[in-house]
C-alpha cells in the first residue's frame, strides 16, 4: 500500500493547457493588412464618385470617357439645388419635417414590435407559433413591387392616403424585423428569464429589462436598416399633396427638370447619403457585434 501511494505521488501531473500564439509572421500581417485596405478602396469607390461629381462643373459632369476625380471643384451645383428650393411651393423646412418624422416613428414603431412580436414568438410556447414564424419568413420571399397594388387596395379602405400614416405603419410591420430580432433571442438563455418569473418580474420587466438589453446589437442593427429604408422612401404611390411630400420626393420632381439640372442632382445625391452615413458610422460597433454573434447558441 505504501509502495502505491508513492507511485502515486511521484506520478507527474499534465501541463496546463497555454495560449498558443498566431503563427503568422509580421509579413503575413502586413500583407492581411494590405489586402484589407485594398478591398475597403474598393468598396469606397461608389461613394467617392459621387462626391466628386456633386462638385464637377456642369461641363465635367458629361466629358467621355468619364472622369473620376473632379478637375475643377465648385460649388454651383449646391448653389443651383438652393436656387430650385427656394423656388418650390412649399418651405423646405416642410420637406424635412415630414421625412425625420417619417423616419423617426417608422424606425421606432417598427423595432418595439418587432422585439415583442419576436420575444413572443420565442420564448413563449403557444399552439401556431411556428406556423406564424413560417407565415413571416415566407413573406420575406415576396418584394414590395408584388404586395404594391394590396397595400394600396388596404390603404384606401383605411382612409390613409395621401397621409404620412400609409408609409408609417407598414413599416411597423416588416418582416425582416421580427426575424432578425427572433433569430438572436434564440441565444438568451430560459433559465434567466425562469428565475426572473420566480422573482416576480412581469412579462414586459424581463422583456425590457433583460432581453432588449442582451440583443442590443441585434435591434441597433435594425435600427439602421429601417432607418436608411424610410430616410429614402417616397411614397411617390400614396402622397400626392405638396405639404406631405418627404424630402426625397420633393428633391426629386426638383431636380426632374431635364438635364440642365444634372449638377443639382448630383448635390442632391450627396445630401441624401449623408445622415444615413452618420448614423452607420456611429453604430458600426454595433453592427460588427452582430455579425461576430450571429450563429452562436445557447
Amino acid at each position: 500500500m505504501v509502495a502505491t501511494k508513492s507511485r502515486v505521488g511521484r506520478r507527474r501531473m499534465p501541463p496546463l493547457l497555454k495560449a498558443r500564439k498566431p503563427n503568422r509572421s509580421i509579413r503575413g500581417d502586413i500583407g492581411i493588412f494590405i489586402f484589407i485596405a485594398l478591398v475597403a478602396a474598393f468598396f469606397l469607390l461608389p461613394l467617392i464618385f459621387a462626391v466628386s461629381n456633386a462638385f464637377k462643373p456642369f461641363d465635367e459632369l458629361f466629358l467621355f470617357p468619364p472622369r473620376f476625380f473632379v478637375i475643377n471643384p465648385t460649388m454651383q451645383n449646391f448653389r443651383d439645388l438652393f436656387v430650385l428650393i427656394d423656388a418650390s411651393w412649399v418651405p423646405f423646412s416642410r420637406y424635412v419635417v415630414n421625412t425625420v418624422f417619417l423616419t423617426i416613428a417608422g424606425t421606432i414603431g417598427h423595432v418595439f414590435l418587432a422585439s415583442l412580436a419576436a420575444y413572443a414568438l420565442e420564448k413563449h410556447r403557444f399552439p401556431g407559433r411556428q406556423f406564424l414564424f413560417a407565415m413571416v419568413i415566407f413573406s420575406l420571399m415576396f418584394s414590395g413591387h408584388v404586395t404594391g397594388i394590396p397595400n394600396f387596395i388596404i390603404m384606401t379602405w383605411l382612409g390613409w392616403i395621401d397621409s404620412l400614416a400609409s408609409l408609417i405603419v407598414p413599416a411597423w410591420g416588416a418582416a425582416l424585423g421580427l426575424f432578425l430580432m427572433k433569430q438572436f433571442m434564440t441565444q438568451v438563455p430560459d433559465a434567466l428569464l425562469e428565475s426572473s418569473r420566480i422573482d416576480g418580474a412581469n412579462e414586459f420587466w424581463i422583456y425590457s429589462r433583460i432581453v432588449m438589453p442582451l440583443v442590443k446589437p441585434a435591434w441597433v442593427t435594425l435600427i439602421i436598416i429601417s432607418f436608411q429604408g424610410l430616410w429614402n422612401a417616397t411614397g411617390s404611390t400614396f402622397i400626392y399633396s405638396e405639404e406631405n411630400k418627404p424630402l426625397p420626393f420633393a428633391l426629386g420632381q426638383i431636380v426632374a427638370g431635364g438635364i440642365g439640372r444634372a449638377g443639382a442632382a448630383a448635390a442632391v445625391g450627396v445630401i441624401m447619403m449623408i445622415v444615413p452615413l452618420a448614423v452607420f458610422i456611429i453604430s458600426q460597433s454595433k453592427v460588427m457585434e452582430t455579425m461576430a454573434s450571429s450563429g452562436i447558441k445557447e
